[in-house]
């Protein structure tokens, strides 16, 4: 039998699939572990040991240890310290991290611009665009919709260019502040049925070329006189009062009855209708003590914008 040679790889000794003449044997290697390895093996320990000594690690009864790690963050205009955590290191961050900081300064200027600065800077327009996405989608969405289509019969469509109250940024901004109050009588116990019958014919001959027009000059009277009233919010035209917020009659522009959708002339009579029997009363509320001014602002300006505006 002949020497080992040093320079032979050193094996554990154990053999596998050995064929009947001996060859084919599978060894497995015995060679020592890296040095580079079994110091990072050695090295993770200390590194645990650090982190259960930072950082909230061990369940303990109906608590855990919290580490002596701390973070520094302000809620509600006051100082806090709090033991690492994830939510407190989130609060932080809002309020420290770099991104945050650079939005910071972007809100700053936008809330020391004007509203002609403001729509004659593209890039403060970009910053408030995306900025006040996040804020419609979070409070506005829920009622006037993603993309500010509305609700017909419910809430108004933002993203045309018809403005019950006025398109102006300043007035928006003020629906915004103080809210709005939607309301229109019921007319169902003042008229008889064929004067809501002529009511409805004319209020349809405004944008509907089929109307009846012998019982649509009827209606025009009661609309135009003291029998209706109609025009004193409507105006003699029937192109509605911003400062009423009463709707243009003339513009097919439906922000009550769902005249759009009905099938055909009786649905859409029908329709309007239900809204003079049945009047209107609909309230955005005020967001003037949840909303910041400069929340308020980024909102008058999106939709404006989405308006087309004034």
């Amino acid at each position: 039998m002949s020497e080992n040679n040093q320079n032979d790889p050193q094996t554990t000794g154990h053999q596998w699939d050995v064929e009947a003449d001996g060859s084919g044997a599978l060894e497995e290697f015995d060679n020592p572990i890296p040095t580079w390895w079994l110091w990072g093996f050695y090295g993770s320990f200390v590194i645990c040991f650090g982190y259960w000594i930072l950082y909230p690690v061990w369940p303990m009864g109906d608590t855990f240890t919290k580490g002596i790690s701390t973070i520094e963050y302000t809620s509600e205009g006051v100082q806090k310290s709090s033991h690492w955590n994830t939510r407190a290191l989130f609060l932080s961050d809002l309020q420290t991290g770099e991104e945050s900081l650079k939005m910071q300064k972007h809100m700053d200027e936008l809330s020391n611009a004007s509203y002609d600065e403001i729509l004659n800077d593209p890039k403060q327009m970009a910053f408030a665009r995306a900025a006040a996405k996040g804020i419609f989608g979070d409070i506005c969405a829920s009622c006037h919709g993603r993309g500010g289509v509305g609700v017909i019969g419910l809430f108004p469509n933002l993203a045309d260019d018809d403005w019950l109250w006025g398109g102006k940024i300043e007035t928006i901004e003020k629906t915004i502040r103080g809210g709005r109050n939607g309301f229109m009588p019921s007319f169902k116990d003042s008229f008889t049925s064929e004067q809501l019958d002529q009511v409805v014919e004319f209020v349809y001959s405004l944008s509907q070329a089929d109307a009846d027009a012998a019982k649509a000059a009827q209606g025009e009277e009661i609309f135009k006189g003291q029998t209706g009233g109609c025009h004193y919010c409507h105006t003699k035209e029937a192109t509605g009062m911003k400062a009423q917020g009463s709707a243009n009659l003339t513009d097919s522009i439906w922000t009550i009855a769902d005249v759009p959708g009905a099938a055909d002339g009786a649905a859409k009579r029908a329709a309007i209708r239900a809204v003079v029997e049945g009047g209107v009363s609909r309230q955005m509320p005020s967001w003037s003590a949840r909303l910041s001014d400069t929340q308020i602002k980024l909102l008058a300006v999106y939709v404006h914008e989405l308006g087309g505006g004034q």
